[in-house]
C-alpha cells in the first residue's frame, strides 16, 4: 500500500492479539454499517459490501465478481456501490487503528518495555542501556523542539463534513471498549454508530466545488484549535508514564522546562508557489484567524484556571511577588485593571489570573497600552502563579492546574501556529524585475536572465544601500503587487506585534545565492529589513531556501556555504537570535521530498537528500550555525513518507539537534491526528525520535559503514533507469492514457492547481498529482523503478558489495539503508502488475503501449527478485505484515479498479467526440472510484 498510513498500521499487526481485534472492530462496524443500508432500502448494496459476514479471519474474500457487480459502469447500482466501498475502507482503517491503540494500552499496562517501537519507553531503556543517565536524559528533554507544519495540499479527497462523521464513528468505537455497560447501554450505542454511519452514507464524499483557501484553514483550525490542544496532556502524561515505567526517578521531570516543546506550523493562507488565490487580504485574514483561535482558547483556559485557584489569604500567606506583580499588573491596565482586581477579594491567586485575561491581546490590530505584546510576559506571569502555589505547598495545584495553562502558552501563544510564506524563484524574478523598470535601471527588464556573478553583484550592492525602488501607491507589474502586497501585510504585523506567528520566508526551487538575496531585496522593499548605521542589513524573518530536484540537492551545500558567507545572512541571524532569544545562531534549511522523488526516482531521491543534508550540515558546523531541516514530506512513499521512528532514525549526522520541522500534508493529516490516542502517538515518536537522535549525535558521528560509494553508484544507476522511462518516446502520452491524470486535474479536492503555469508538461505538473494518478492505477513507479535495475547491476558487477548491503540491511545495521530498502518493497508490493495491464489498454497507440508497458513490467519484476535477494524469500512471506494489510484490500480494490477503467473510457471517448455536457455529467462518479480507490490504499499523491 503507498501510504504512510499503510506502514503505520502494519507495523504492528502481526500481534496475536492485535489481529483479533481487528477483526472483531471490523465485524461490529461492518455489521452496523449493512444493517444501515437494509434499513434503508438498500439491500443491493448491502449484499456486496467487501469482508462478508461469513469471514471468521482477516483475509478478503469479495462477494463482488463479474457476475454480482452491475456490468454497466452507469448503473446507479454501480455507483452506490462504489460510494458503500469508500466508507467501508474508511472502517476499516479505523478498526485498525483501535486495534492499535488498544495493544498500546495493554503494553503500557504491563506489557513488555521496548514492545512499541519508536515509543517513549523503548528509546529510553535503549538510552540507557548505551550509558545516559537518567539526569542526562532529562536535562536533553528540554533542549527537543518538534514543529509539524500543516499544509493543504490537494491530497485530502474527503469533505471536511465527511471527516467529522469519521471522527465521530471512531469516538463511538473507542466508547464501546468500555466493559461496564450494561446491555441497554450497548444497544444505545449501536443505535449512535448507526446514525453516524447513515450520516456518513447521506452526506457523499464528493466535493461538489472546489474548495476555498479559506474552507481548507478551517479544517487546519480543528486540528490546532480543537484537537492538539487536548492531545498534549495526554503527551505529557505518555512520557511520564513511561519514564516511571522503565525507572527513571520522577522527581527528575518535575521542572517544567524539562519538556520537549512541541509547536505548529502551517502554510494555508501563506503558500503562494503556484496559487493564485492566496492574495495578501488572504494572508492578513489567516493570521488574524490564527491569532483569534489562540486567544479565545487562551482565555477559556484561564477562566478555568481562575475558578479552580480559589486559595484565600485566611489559609495561606500570599507571597510577595505575587501581590507585587497584581498591582503592577493592574497598574499597566488602568481601568480595565482596576475591574479585574476588585473581582474576587481575599484570593490573590483569581484576581492575577483575571489581570492575566484583562490583559490579552487582540487578534488583529495594535495592541493597547499594557496588554501583553510578547507571550513571553505572560508565560512569566503563569510561571510566577506555579512558583507562588508551591512556595505555599500547593504544589500539586501548581503541577495539575498550572502546568496545564503552561504546555497550552509554550505550544500556541498568541498565533497557535506559525505561518510560513512560500513563493517560486522564478515568481520573485519577475517581481524585481518589474521593479527595476518602474525605478528605471537600465536592463532591469532582463533580470531573469542574468548570469549568476551579475546577479549577485547588483543585489549585494543594492541590500548596502536602504532606498527603496518604488513608495507605496506606485503601480507596477503583477508578480511585484503580488509579492509587496504579501511582504507589506507580514511587515505590518512584525510592527503591531513583532515576529511571533511568522514563520519563513521559502523560496522554491532555489537554484542559487542570488535566489535567496532577491526575496531579501524585496523584504527591503515591504520594511521588513532591520538598518542600523554602520551595520548590515538584516532581514526581520528567516529567508529558507528550498532544495526539491536531485541537481538542486546536489548543490545546496555550495549554495548554502555562499548564503551563510554573506554579510547580510550573518546579520540577519543575529537580528532573528536577538528577536527569538535563542541561544546559537540558526539557519532552517528546506528539503523536498516529492520533486526529488518526481525527478530522480525514490533510490536517487533519498540518498540525495541524505547525502545533501550531511554536507549542509557540516557547511553549517564550519560557520558556527546550527542547520534546522525542514522536511517537505507527503503521504506516499514517493514523496518522503514511511514509519515515522524509521524517518527520523534514517536522519544523517548532525541532521536532527534537537530540532524537527516537517510538513503534515493532505489526508495525513487527519490519519495521523484525527483522534486523540493515535495523535498522541504519532507526535511521541517524533518527540522520541528527536531525542534519540539528538543524544546519540552528541557523542559524535557514528562507525562508518564503508557504503556510501556503494549508494553513490545505486543512486546513479536507479536515476539513469528512472529518467529512461520518463524520457522514453511517447511517455506523456502513456502517462496520459494509462493514468486518471485528467481525472485528478478535474477533481475538486484542492484550491490550489495541479500545475504550476497551466503548461501540459512534466515539468509543470505538481508532484502530487503525478504521484496520485500513478498510486490510482497501481503502477507506483516514483516509488520503486530503478531501484530493480541498480540493485541487479550491483549483484552483477560487485557480488561482495551486495551481500555486504544485503547485511546490512537484514542486520538493520545503518538506519537509513534499511528506511530505503523498507519503503522500496513496500511500494513495490503496492503495485499489481494485472491493474496495470488493465490501465494500460487505455492507451490508444499499441507500439506505445506495448512499448512502455514492457519497460515498467520488467523492471517490476527485476525489483522483485533483486528485494527478494536482500530479504533472502518472498516478499510476501519475509514482510508479512506488509502483505496481510494488502491481501485484505486487493480483492476489495479489485471492482473498483475495474469501474474505474470502464468509466474513464467512455469519458474520454465524450470528451474527444466533443460532447463535453454529457463527459460533465459523468465526472461525478468518476470522482467516486477515485476516492474509493484512495481510501483502500490509504493515500493520494
Amino acid at each position: 500500500m503507498p501510504a504512510s498510513n499503510t506502514a503505520r498500521l502494519t507495523s504492528r499487526l502481526t500481534d496475536d492479539a492485535a489481529l483479533p481485534k481487528v477483526d472483531q472492530d471490523l465485524r461490529h462496524l461492518m455489521d452496523a454499517f449493512a444493517e444501515v443500508l437494509r434499513d434503508i432500502g438498500e439491500s443491493p448494496v448491502a449484499e456486496r459490501l467487501p469482508w462478508p459476514r461469513t469471514d471468521t479471519a482477516l483475509v478478503a474474500t469479495d462477494p463482488d465478481g463479474a457476475n454480482t457487480w452491475p456490468e454497466d459502469p452507469h448503473d446507479p447500482l454501480a455507483t452506490r456501490c462504489v460510494e458503500a466501498r469508500s466508507i467501508a475502507f474508511q472502517i476499516l482503517q479505523q478498526a485498525e487503528e483501535n486495534a492499535l491503540a488498544q495493544t498500546r494500552r495493554q503494553v503500557e499496562s504491563g506489557g513488555a518495555l521496548e514492545a512499541d517501537s519508536g515509543s517513549w519507553e523503548q528509546v529510553l531503556v535503549r538510552l540507557a542501556a548505551d550509558g545516559w543517565t537518567p539526569e542526562e536524559i532529562a536535562k536533553a528533554l528540554g533542549d527537543i523542539r518538534v514543529e509539524p507544519v500543516l499544509t493543504a495540499h490537494p491530497t485530502e479527497a474527503k469533505r471536511a463534513s465527511v471527516l467529522h462523521h469519521h471522527r465521530a464513528v471512531y469516538r463511538l468505537l473507542v466508547d464501546n471498549e468500555n466493559q461496564m455497560w450494561t446491555p441497554g447501554e450497548r444497544a444505545a450505542l449501536r443505535d449512535e454508530t448507526k446514525a453516524a454511519l447513515e450520516r456518513l452514507w447521506r452526506t457523499g464524499e464528493i466535493l461538489l466545488e472546489k474548495p476555498t483557501v479559506e474552507g481548507e484553514l478551517g479544517i487546519i483550525l480543528y486540528f490546532l484549535g480543537t484537537m492538539f490542544p487536548q492531545v498534549l496532556p495526554w503527551l505529557e502524561r505518555r512520557l511520564r508514564t513511561a519514564w516511571t515505567r522503565v525507572g527513571f526517578d520522577p522527581k527528575l521531570l518535575d521542572d517544567p522546562t524539562r519538556r520537549p516543546r512541541v509547536s505548529f506550523g502551517t502554510w494555508v493562507g501563506g503558500d503562494r508557489d503556484g496559487h493564485p488565490f492566496v492574495t495578501p487580504e488572504v494572508t492578513a485574514w489567516a493570521l488574524e484567524q490564527l491569532s483569534a483561535m489562540a486567544l479565545e482558547n487562551l482565555r477559556h483556559r484561564l477562566e478555568a484556571l481562575a475558578a479552580g485557584l480559589s486559595l484565600t489569604v485566611s489559609r495561606q500567606p500570599a507571597p510577595p511577588a505575587l501581590m507585587a506583580r497584581i498591582q503592577a499588573l493592574t497598574e499597566d491596565l488602568g481601568a480595565p485593571g482596576d475591574a479585574a482586581r476588585s473581582r474576587n477579594p481575599g484570593e490573590p491567586w483569581r484576581q492575577l489570573v483575571n489581570l492575566m485575561i484583562a490583559a490579552l491581546p487582540p487578534a488583529a490590530g495594535p495592541v493597547p497600552e499594557g496588554h501583553y505584546r510578547r507571550v513571553e510576559t505572560l508565560m512569566a506571569d503563569v510561571d510566577l502563579l506555579g512558583d507562588t502555589l508551591v512556595a505555599v505547598g500547593a504544589r500539586r495545584l501548581a503541577m495539575r492546574d498550572v502546568a496545564r495553562v503552561r504546555t497550552l502558552v509554550r505550544s500556541f501563544g498568541f498565533h497557535l501556529a506559525v505561518l510560513d510564506i512560500r513563493q517560486n524563484s522564478a515568481f520573485h524574478d519577475r517581481a524585481l524585475a518589474q521593479l527595476l523598470v518602474a525605478a528605471g535601471i537600465d536592463g532591469g527588464a532582463d533580470f531573469p536572465t542574468w548570469d549568476e556573478a551579475r546577479r549577485v553583484a547588483f543585489l549585494s550592492a543594492e541590500l548596502a544601500s536602504p532606498r527603496p525602488f518604488v513608495h507605496d501607491g506606485e503601480r507596477v507589474g503583477t508578480e511585484a503587487a503580488s509579492v509587496l502586497g504579501c511582504l507589506r501585510v507580514v511587515a505590518e504585523r512584525v510592527r503591531a506585534r513583532g515576529t511571533d506567528g511568522l514563520g519563513a520566508l521559502i523560496v522554491s526551487m532555489t537554484r542559487g545565492l542570488s535566489d535567496l538575496l532577491v526575496i531579501t531585496l524585496l523584504a527591503r522593499e515591504a520594511g521588513l529589513l532591520h538598518v542600523e548605521p554602520g551595520a548590515s542589513a538584516a532581514c526581520r524573518l528567516p529567508v529558507v531556501p528550498l532544495f526539491e530536484t536531485i541537481e538542486d540537492l546536489d548543490h545546496g551545500a555550495g549554495i548554502l556555504e555562499a548564503f551563510l558567507s554573506h554579510p547580510v545572512t550573518r546579520a540577519s541571524l543575529e537580528r532573528q537570535r536577538a528577536d527569538s532569544g535563542a541561544a546559537d545562531l540558526v539557519q532552517q534549511v528546506m528539503v523536498g521530498y516529492s520533486d526529488s522523488g518526481k525527478d530522480g526516482g525514490l533510490m536517487a531521491s533519498q540518498w540525495g537528500l541524505h547525502r545533501a543534508q550531511a554536507a549542509m550540515a557540516e557547511v553549517g558546523r564550519r560557520h558556527g550555525v546550527r542547520i534546522r531541516f525542514f522536511h517537505g514530506r507527503g503521504g506516499t512513499i514517493s514523496r518522503g513518507s514511511g514509519p515515522t521512528h524509521r524517518f527520523v532514525r534514517a536522519q544523517p549526522f548532525g541532521a536532527i539537534a534537537g530540532d524537527l520541522r516537517l510538513t503534515e500534508q493532505g489526508e495525513t493529516i487527519s490519519q495521523k491526528y484525527a483522534n486523540i490516542p493515535t495523535a498522541s502517538h504519532n507526535l511521541e515518536l517524533l518527540e522520541a525520535g528527536a531525542l534519540n537522535a539528538t543524544l546519540r549525535d552528541r557523542r559524535g558521528p557514528p562507525s562508518d559503514h564503508g557504503l556510501g560509494p556503494v549508494m553513490d553508484r545505486l543512486a546513479e544507476v536507479s536515476r539513469l533507469r528512472y529518467r529512461e522511462l520518463l524520457e522514453a518516446d511517447g511517455f506523456m502520452t502513456f502517462y496520459a492514457q494509462a493514468t486518471p491524470i485528467d481525472v485528478i486535474e478535474s477533481s475538486r479536492i484542492g484550491s490550489r492547481p495541479a500545475r504550476r503555469s497551466g503548461r501540459r508538461t512534466l515539468e509543470d505538473l505538481r508532484a502530487i498529482p503525478w504521484v496520485f494518478a500513478w498510486s490510482q492505477a497501481r503502477f507506483l513507479v516514483s516509488g520503486w523503478f530503478g531501484v530493480g535495475t541498480a540493485l541487479e547491476t550491483l549483484r552483477a558487477d560487485d557480488p561482495d558489495a551486495f551481500e555486504r548491503l544485503a547485511e546490512t540491511k537484514r542486520a538493520v545495521k545503518w538506519p537509513p539503508l534499511h528506511y530505503l530498502i523498507s519503503n522500496a518493497a513496500t511500494a513495490w508490493a503496492s503495485a499489481d502488475a494485472d491493474i496495470m495491464r488493465r490501465y494500460a489498454a487505455l492507451v490508444d497507440e499499441a507500439e506505445i503501449r506495448d512499448r512502455l508497458l514492457g519497460l515498467i513490467l520488467e523492471e517490476y519484476e527485476r525489483t522483485r527478485t533483486s528485494l527478494e535477494a536482500i530479504y533472502q524469500g518472498p516478499l510476501s512471506k519475509t514482510r508479512p505484515r506488509v502483505a496481510r494489510a494488502l491481501d485484505l484490500r486487493a480483492p476489495a480494490l479489485e471492482p473498483l479498479h475495474r469501474q474505474q477503467i470502464a468509466l474513464l473510457r467512455d469519458w474520454r471517448a465524450l470528451r474527444a467526440a466533443g460532447k463535453d455536457h454529457q463527459a460533465e455529467t459523468r465526472l461525478p462518479s468518476l470522482l467516486q472510484t477515485v476516492n474509493a480507490i484512495a481510501a483502500g490504499l490509504g493515500a493520494t499523491g
